[in-house]
């Protein structure tokens, strides 16, 4: 089952910055498409980004754009969200999930990890 870690601690001050990472323990990551999403308090679960995992290319949501680099390591079978200038309402369980297809719909990804709180507060 894929794994989502953060880089530091889940509490983030405004400004600051955080980076995702996730993996299936280490093995291949067989999937086209690793997705990136999130799901604030009482909201539905938000896309975020998705990339290709071949060649690499990255797909983000319009609300976030400019402030995430989602990126992989196919050596280490590892993906990546890195976000910054974060803000109070980026506070949400974050999430990856392998996909057939770079969707930016959650019913695109047949495979998620367990999800990682990140608060941004000051």
């Amino acid at each position: 089952r894929f794994s989502c870690r953060r880089s530091g601690g889940g509490l983030v001050q405004p400004g600051g910055s955080l980076r995702l990472s996730c993996s299936d323990s280490g093995r291949p990551f067989r999937s086209y498409a690793m997705g990136w999403f999130r799901q604030a308090p009482g909201k539905e679960r938000e896309f975020v980004g998705t990339i290709t995992w071949a060649g690499g290319v990255p797909y983000y949501a319009d609300s976030m754009k400019g402030r995430l680099t989602i990126s992989r390591d196919k050596n280490k079978n590892t993906g990546y969200l890195q976000m910054n200038s974060l803000k109070p309402e980026d506070t949400a369980v974050y999430y990856c999930a392998a996909g057939p297809s770079n969707s930016y719909s959650s019913s695109g990804y047949s495979h998620w990890g367990q999800g990682t709180l990140v608060t941004v507060s000051s």
